[in-house]
């Protein structure tokens, strides 16, 4: 199983565990995608688009009018979400313009603490 994890941490504590997982280069079964603040989350994670990750998750390859089929969604609108989810790293292109979401499981991570 494929797991995701989207974060909210520091580009520099994000950078030293790229450092340390390039260094041991261990096969992984994880990935983690990290933001600078969790209003950048939100952001990148409209209820929309996360209900388009949904849809895509597990489905291995398919084309944006596929995924705006599976949401109900007009296409136009879908292809604006997918550019964000690819500009984000959470989506793939793949070849012949398809998109796919590489992933069976997303896990998101933050705190919130008082200021």
């Amino acid at each position: 199983m494929k797991i995701v994890t989207l974060d909210v941490r520091a580009p520099a504590d994000s950078m030293a565990e790229f450092v340390q997982s390039w260094k041991t280069r261990k096969a992984q079964k994880s990935a983690r995608i990290s933001f600078a603040a969790p209003e950048l989350v939100w952001r990148v994670l409209t209820a929309k688009r996360w209900e388009l990750l949904k849809a895509l998750c597990g489905a291995g390859p398919v084309s944006i009018r596929e995924a705006a089929r599976r949401v109900e969604r007009d296409v136009k609108a879908v292809h604006g979400d997918v550019t964000a989810l690819l500009n984000a790293g959470i989506l793939d292109r793949v070849e012949g313009g398809g998109v796919v979401f590489p992933f069976d499981t997303v896990k998101v991570e933050f705190l919130l603490q008082a200021a």
